[in-house]
């Protein structure tokens, strides 16, 4: 029998109770009956979504007795960090892009295309 495949970050990141749940165990530790209580869930479904987290590597848990506490591991989004960094470029180079369009009164010289590269109204693409 093959083992259940683990989730990774940004499986475990696109679930918003599971983005709550991050949140809460942010600098924390609390048993999954304290963690429950914030949520209008039952106790079995957030054990399932701390499960998806704890196979994501973005939760570990301890046991202490017969109780099992949970903590968050902030490292495991370094990577989901790296990703959203490029994106965060990109959309920085656009934006600059458009405050310059913007500040010269739509005169953009020696382009046909918009703020974004794109052909606005009136405009042709020039062939290359």
């Amino acid at each position: 029998m093959s083992a259940q495949p683990k989730h990774d970050v940004f499986q475990a990141v696109a679930d918003p109770t599971r983005r709550q749940l991050l949140q809460l165990l942010a600098g924390r530790e609390l048993p999954v009956t304290v963690i429950a209580a914030h949520f209008p869930i039952s106790r079995t479904a957030v054990s399932k979504h701390l499960r998806v987290l704890a196979e994501a590597g973005l939760v570990k848990e301890r046991k202490i007795g017969r109780e099992t506490r949970y903590r968050m591991e902030a490292e495991p989004l370094l990577e989901l960090k790296k990703w959203l960094d490029f994106y965060e470029r990109f959309w920085e180079n656009k934006l600059e892009a458009l405050r310059r369009y913007v500040e010269s009164d739509g005169q953009e010289t020696g382009s046909a295309a918009g703020p974004l590269g794109i052909a606005g109204p009136g405009r042709t693409e020039e062939p290359s």
